[in-house]
């Protein structure tokens, strides 16, 4: 193998794959990014056994062939090489060491064997649909937040995914629980998802693919299976090991009944609530929300630092029912509103029962949250 390509190139194609590979492992084939070249294209792929990224990008082939290199290393030399470099890497095969030359720098790096190195991408993938890649960040942006951390319930570690019908309209369902909060958000079903099978994605392959589409405007494929799902967007393709579970009955959790409506301004009312929530250093910040007609105060106290209320004016509340009180936690309070763009509606039953959050202009998000003692 022997290929050369420019250092932009290389260190952008290099910094989207290493990503994935994890820091300590104890499968060394795993800590390698794969570089194959042929037909003009060079084409890296990284993985973990649960998540693989590829990317082809153009080089200058000499040589047709593959080899392994450590990531991580590979990645930095390249990244603490001039700008305007021009990288050669070079490989003679078996256990050689990688030649990597860039003007006067030289170095050589071990491989290990490619037979040893996993795919990912072989495989049946029925179910074939495509969105606007502006479309799937919005999906992703306005659930992950909501993705549970607990090991132990597995099958809320991801976010889940499924063709739904809503009001009698086929629409394209992500979810996300940790059984404090939860989000759905729905876009109208694309060709093809139809028949797709529902599947929970991980976090870690939600966390890469989000980082990817920063730099996608167009469409993004997206092909899966039960077991496995695969994006591509341009010159890039990940593929994530999907989790082996069932995602609960998250419909039966959504209150149907709150008719207690507070509208209110989402920049006013989340910049109160880190105020008041300024009071406290402690995680769960609670931040207790006290309604009557027109009016909206929030306090909370802390043992150690003191007390904090902030009354919001009349103008920015609109509320008609009988007075409320019930607390939530500062953080989970403004996860919800950095996802809303206009008035935030919360529907209530009670200050013990869990609420409904939405935007008061877009019908597409729904959004649950627990109360919590204040």
């Amino acid at each position: 193998m022997k290929f050369k390509a420019d250092r932009a190139t290389l260190l952008k194609a290099l910094a989207h794959v290493q990503s994935v590979v994890e820091k300590r492992n104890t499968i060394p084939i795993l800590a390698n990014v794969m570089l194959a070249v042929r037909d003009g294209r060079l084409t890296l792929t990284a993985t973990d056994m649960e998540l693989a990224i590829v990317e082809d990008v153009a080089a200058s082939v000499a040589r047709n062939g593959a080899a392994t290199a450590p990531a991580a290393t590979l990645y930095e030399i390249v990244r603490k090489l001039p700008d305007s470099a021009e990288i050669e890497l070079e490989h003679g095969g078996g256990d050689a060491h990688l030649a990597l030359r860039a003007g006067r720098y030289s170095t050589s790096l071990v491989v290990l064997a490619t037979e040893d190195f996993p795919s990912m991408t072989a495989g049946n993938l029925p179910s074939r649909f495509e969105l606007p890649a502006q479309t799937l960040r919005a999906l992703i942006d306005r659930t992950r937040f909501a993705i549970s951390t607990e090991e132990t319930r597995y099958y809320l570690n991801g976010i889940y995914v499924h063709a739904a019908e809503s009001e009698g309209t086929k629409v394209l369902r992500a979810v996300a629980t940790d059984g404090h909060r939860l989000a759905r958000v729905e876009e109208p079903l694309p060709e093809g998802a139809g028949s797709m099978p529902g599947v929970i994605i991980p976090r870690k392959a939600v966390s890469e693919l989000r980082r990817l589409l920063e730099e996608v405007s167009g469409t993004v494929e997206i092909a899966l299976s039960d077991t496995r799902i695969q994006f591509r967007a341009g010159t890039m393709t990940l593929t994530s090991k999907l989790i082996d579970g069932t995602f609960p009955e998250y419909e039966r959790v959504i209150p149907r009944d709150n008719d207690k409506v507070l509208r209110v301004g989402k920049k006013d009312f989340s910049d109160a609530v880190a105020r008041v929530a300024a009071i406290s250093s402690e995680r769960a910040r609670p931040v207790k929300l006290s309604v009557a007609k027109d009016l909206l105060v929030l306090s909370s106290v802390s043992p150690d630092q003191g007390t904090a209320t902030e009354e919001l004016e009349s103008d920015l509340v609109k509320y008609e029912a009988s007075p409320l009180e019930i607390g939530f936690q500062a953080r989970y309070l403004n996860d919800i509103t950095d996802q809303i763009t206009g008035e935030v509606e919360f529907r209530f039953a009670d200050g013990a029962a869990p609420t409904v959050v939405r935007d008061a202009g877009d019908t597409s998000a729904l959004y649950v949250l627990m109360p919590m003692r204040v």
